[in-house]
């Protein structure tokens, strides 16, 4: 069997082994993701004590709704609005990069790979909003909350994974991840399409003009924070002014930066990969984490959580993370694994992918966002909250049940692929085989 007919024969493989190189990438940003999402998750909690604490909920809302900022530029912000308008802008730019990075070198690279993850992403966002209409169309609701169920919290699901101690395959995180960034690109897509203000003209056409100077400096390679920062930061500004939300701008920057190294400029890593080093912890640690302290801090109630299952919006964001969200991201694998004859791993089976799909209805972060967006009413938005918490974690129980039932499964294929007898750094089974090289390994003259 020549390289080529073996490569073809591998990438026919869903969930199979992953190359080398794509690993090793895809263990870093999860192993950071783990820890952020572990960091979620006290300060969510943190959150929902300050909130509910009668003697400390006062001092929550004083400060959650604090404004500063600099007025001249139109940039007077509370606390949350800071968090959710500018540092979810890093986590979003360090999106962006990693859906760069899977298009470039990743599992988006070529159409048949990108096939399986793009179109479960996809059934995995349009069925939670569907399910949602209608729910809202039974119970007479609003149909402005479409949008909330459509996204998986990647770093929220990651951190259930740390929790429960498991030791799930290499290529089944990878596809959470894939599934994740997609998930990304349709929620900011979403959000600037749909939840929009008043535009201003004159500030779009400023950030736009900012985003082609940033173009120019990556396509004539020009190197130094001190070129890139100030321009970030007044991209973010025009945007947030030009009335799309702030967010955008990281992505768009996120896509605009190199992913490749250009080896004839002596370049030892890339853009992307340099911003994405410095900036994941930072989106991961401190960013999503100070946005959640901010808003999870929901007062519950025995009345509240009644509403969360009576009224129709909330319930049908809570039915659109749980049941909308596996029954979207299950069905779309198994159906683009049948029509595009793809062959699922033989050590693996469709109950995993069922259980990957329940873990996606960890919809937090994003959710918690567009939340915010589609019901700027602080007593309907309340509901809205509570739902996303309660679904998040009915989502993460039924996953965890599953996920421990084959854990004994997950260990012996994780142990196989860690095995290293000689101590070269490298997993055995790596070295039983030869690796396909990736568009990151070439030099590049993007």
């Amino acid at each position: 069997m020549t390289p080529t007919d073996q490569r073809q024969r591998e990438r026919s493989v869903f969930l199979g082994l992953l190359p080398w190189t794509e690993r090793t990438v895809v263990a870093r940003a999860l192993r950071t993701e783990t820890t952020g999402g572990l960091v979620l998750l006290a300060a969510a909690v943190v959150a929902l004590l300050w909130a509910n604490i009668p003697t400390l909920n006062s001092t929550y809302e004083q400060i959650r709704d604090f404004h500063f900022g600099i007025p001249a530029f139109g940039l007077d912000l509370s606390v949350q609005h800071w968090t959710a308008d500018g540092l979810l802008t890093i986590f979003f730019l360090v999106a962006g990069i990693e859906l760069k990075r899977e298009l470039v070198a990743g599992e988006l690279r070529t159409p048949a790979n990108a096939a399986l993850p793009v179109v479960a992403a996809v059934c995995g966002m349009a069925v939670p909003a569907a399910l949602y209409l209608a729910t809202v169309w039974a119970g007479g609701g609003s149909a402005e909350g479409w949008a909330v169920p459509m996204a998986t919290d990647i770093a929220f699901a990651l951190a259930v994974l740390a929790v429960l101690n498991t030791h799930l395959p290499a290529a089944l995180r990878a596809f959470l991840l894939t599934l994740a960034v997609v998930d990304d690109l349709g929620a900011i897509l979403v959000i600037a399409v749909f939840f929009t203000a008043d535009l201003n003209p004159a500030a779009l056409v400023g950030a736009f003009a900012g985003l082609v100077v940033f173009y120019l400096l990556q396509r004539y390679r020009v190197r130094g924070w001190w070129w890139y920062v100030p321009l970030g930061l007044t991209i973010w500004a025009l945007m947030y002014n030009g009335g799309v939300h702030a967010t955008v701008a990281g992505v768009a920057m996120g896509l605009i930066l190199r992913t490749n190294r250009d080896r004839q400029a002596g370049e030892s890593a890339s853009p992307g990969e340099r911003a994405e080093h410095l900036l994941r912890p930072i989106s991961a640690g401190i960013a999503v984490p100070l946005f959640a302290l901010f808003a999870a801090g929901v007062s519950i109630s025995l009345p509240a959580l009644g509403e969360v299952f009576t009224q129709p919006e909330p319930l049908g964001v809570v039915l659109g993370l749980v049941v909308g969200k596996t029954a979207g991201i299950f069905a779309g694998t198994y159906l683009a694994a049948r029509f595009t004859r793809a062959r699922l791993n033989p050590d693996l089976a469709w109950a995993d992918v069922f259980a990957l799909a329940v873990l996606a209805g960890i919809g937090f972060t994003v959710a918690l966002l567009i939340g915010e967006l589609a019901f700027p009413d602080p007593a309907e938005a309340v509901h809205i909250k509570a739902a996303v918490l309660i679904g998040s974690l009915l989502a993460a129980g039924l996953a965890a049940l599953l996920i421990k039932r084959r854990n004994v499964v997950y260990r012996r294929l994780w142990e196989a692929e860690n095995l290293d007898e000689d101590a070269d750094g490298i997993p055995d089974i790596y070295s039983r085989q030869s690796q396909p090289s990736t568009s990151s390994d070439r030099d590049t003259v993007d």
